[in-house]
């Protein structure tokens, strides 16, 4: 199943987004819910939070004094993180049970409010974030909360903020319009991209590119998609593999394929593929028939790989896996980091690639195009690996 963290500032929106997810089929799994259902009364959750915080938090009624518990909290960052530790593991606990639970071609979604200041955003396939401008969510806050102005800034202030939430997020929804405009943008997400992405998950196959060639502008943003993909595949794996940013979307001011390639670094070919289900879990299937690198050998020789792709239909990704310290796994590294460090290099071959996209329309007669680029980037890099000492490391 398709596991999705939703999250948003306190007043963005989210639980509007939710409900219409929920429209669509999505399975929500509430946060705030089930925060709420192991303190009920009765539960050895709301047993261990009078131990720590004292009769007090409770109501005449022995139901848990949430106001109460909040003042107590707020703004203490020592009682918080004890909160943390009665609350988190429960609610974990419980969202797992729910989780399992849910049809098997379900596209389950967490609704976690601190879903980014808790750091679980690897875990799952994908992030929604609900943003709306400050002035907005105040608005709600005072209108549907019944806070004033002063506290519905103080809560704001409380949570991350809109600059860490949106490196968190693999779709943002600006939730600054009307309501209609943001159900029939979360119809057009759920049908276009989430459906697709649940079901390329479950069958273990990648979302299909575009054959057609298209050389986009530099995106300051592809290093932060980069690095949300490798936090995924380290979370999926055991030891925290490295898992390097490569290709030309690892080189700021390139423009490129908005593709996202990556390497992971395995001992063996062996234990490449034996992490191979692993990836595919975590919605990296591997490409059948595609094993090695063809160029820059020595001829007759090839690199051997193993080559994975993306489930999600909104991010193409190349996941090449290789063995730590093989001719492929050097040049790529090399190769990525002579057009960093290089101008000169980066822009002879932003010249090339805007050369080789009008003579060819199609993906793969680009690619072959570009090999006798390769071969001479090849050696001008290992001239100036040789030159600064340069080692591969990420």
């Amino acid at each position: 199943m398709l596991m999705v963290g939703l999250t948003g500032g306190i007043g963005a929106g989210k639980s509007a987004v939710a409900r219409r997810l929920a429209r669509n089929g999505a399975v929500i799994i509430d946060a705030d819910v089930l925060a709420r259902e192991v303190v009920a009364p009765g539960t050895d959750g709301l047993a261990e939070v009078v131990a720590a915080f004292g009769p007090g938090v409770l109501t005449a009624g022995g139901e848990l004094d949430r106001p109460a518990l909040g003042a107590r909290v707020f703004g203490d960052d020592d009682a918080r993180r004890t909160l943390e530790k009665i609350l988190h593991p429960r609610i974990r606990a419980r969202t797992a049970e729910l989780a399992a639970a849910a049809p098997g071609e379900a596209v389950v979604v967490n609704d976690v409010p601190l879903l980014v200041e808790t750091g679980l955003a690897p875990s799952y396939h994908l992030v929604i974030v609900v943003e709306a401008d400050r002035a907005q969510r105040i608005r709600r806050l005072i209108e549907t909360r019944g806070m004033t102005a002063e506290q519905a800034e103080a809560r704001i202030a409380a949570q991350a903020g809109d600059a860490d939430r949106r490196r968190a997020a693999d779709v943002l929804l600006v939730n600054d319009g009307s309501l209609d405009e943001l159900n029939e943008r979360v119809d057009r997400l759920f049908k276009t991209r989430l459906k697709p992405y649940e079901e390329n998950l479950r069958l273990r196959v990648s979302a299909r590119p575009d054959r057609r060639l298209h050389i986009a502008e530099p995106d300051p943003t592809w290093p932060d998609q980069a690095g949300r993909l490798i936090a995924r595949i380290r979370h999926a794996l055991p030891g925290r593999p490295a898992v390097s940013h490569i290709g030309s979307t690892a080189v700021p001011g390139l423009p490129a394929k908005d593709i996202i390639d990556l390497m992971l670094a395995v001992r063996t070919l062996d234990e490449a593929d034996a992490l191979a289900d692993r990836l595919g879990g975590a919605g990296f299937p591997r490409r059948p028939g595609e094993w090695v690198d063809n160029a820059r050998g020595l001829p007759g020789q090839t690199w051997p790989k193993r080559l994975h792709g993306g489930t999600d239909p909104g991010r193409t990704v190349n996941l090449h896996v290789r063995v730590t310290g093989s001719p492929g796994w050097r040049f790529a590294l090399l190769m990525r980091d002579h057009l960093r460090t290089v101008p000169e290099a980066r822009d002879g071959y932003a010249e090339a690639k805007v050369r080789w996209s009008a003579e060819h329309q199609d993906r793969y007669a680009y690619a072959d195009a570009k090999e006798p680029w390769f071969d001479e980037e090849a050696r001008a890099a290992d001239d100036w690996a040789e030159a600064t000492g340069w080692c591969p490391s990420d």
